[in-house]
């Protein structure tokens, strides 16, 4: 089951997971970004059969979802956008083990055929004959790794000014493209290769010095109250066969040393 955050999702969770005792299934929930919420939903549903278990996918904002988390106090993993936001809250005590299930990288993204002739530079964000859209650095990891990579650039203010409106997420940004309301966007490239994206973006890759791939890190919540069952879920999505479900759906994965074994926070 998915449910989509600002949604009332503290009266769902609180509804969903505090009254478990009333559930002939363990039920679990993961708050996950929404860039991410394909291949986590097809790992979760390979987890519900083999575990006989229901999880639950918030999808939403990295830190909206955070903050979500954090409120109500209830959950089983954390899975944001870029790593920052591990970084940002680790201090508030809310997190465990975290394993890396692939990578984000930005890009810029434009109509399919790039009718525009947009070229692999951040810059292109600023020409005045283009509609351009950006992520809202306070609500989403798009926006955040946007704002990171056009710093940078000394370019972000700039970038800000320039654009038609700035959308909360990845998807907001892609449906706005495929409606013709912009020309371009920067966004995360796998969003490019979703199925029904696909046949109407084009994704122009940036040079890896300026788009820093960005690792994508399911976190383990201290709120959970399977610990083992979500260990389980982590190595899952950290082995061979999550790891293909991230590929099958444009993301890049590697195999690190700690693929696999989680990592206590530090």
């Amino acid at each position: 089951m998915i449910t989509e955050f600002p949604r009332r999702v503290f009266a769902f969770v609180a509804a969903a997971l505090l009254s478990g005792a009333a559930l002939a299934q363990t039920e679990m929930l993961l708050y996950c970004g929404i860039t991410m919420v394909r291949p986590m939903t097809e790992i979760a549903r390979l987890f519900e059969q083999r575990e006989k278990v229901r999880i639950v996918i918030a999808q939403g904002g990295s830190e909206d979802l955070y903050q979500s988390a954090k409120k109500s106090g209830v959950g089983d993993w954390y899975l944001p956008g870029e790593p920052s936001y591990r970084d940002m809250h680790l201090a508030e005590g809310l997190f465990g083990e975290q394993v890396t299930v692939g990578y984000n990288q930005i890009a810029l993204i434009v109509q399919k055929g790039n009718p525009k002739k947009v070229q692999a530079d951040p810059r292109e964000l600023l020409r005045k004959d283009l509609v351009v859209i950006l992520g809202n650095a306070a609500s989403g990891s798009v926006g955040l790794e946007t704002k990171e990579v056009l710093d940078r650039l000394g370019i972000y203010q700039q970038a800000i000014r320039a654009a038609a409106f700035l959308a909360p997420d990845s998807r907001s940004l892609a449906n706005a493209l495929k409606k013709g309301e912009a020309d371009l966007a920067m966004s995360w490239r796998a969003t490019g290769f979703f199925t029904d994206n696909a046949d109407k973006l084009d994704v122009i890759d940036l040079a890896p010095e300026i788009a820093r791939p960005q690792a994508l890190l399911l976190i383990q919540l201290k709120s959970t109250r399977h610990p083992e069952l979500a260990r389980r879920f982590q190595m899952l999505a950290a082995g061979a066969e999550g790891q293909a479900i991230f590929r099958k759906h444009g993301f890049s994965t590697t195999d690190p040393p700690t693929a696999g074994k989680p990592v206590s926070p530090r």
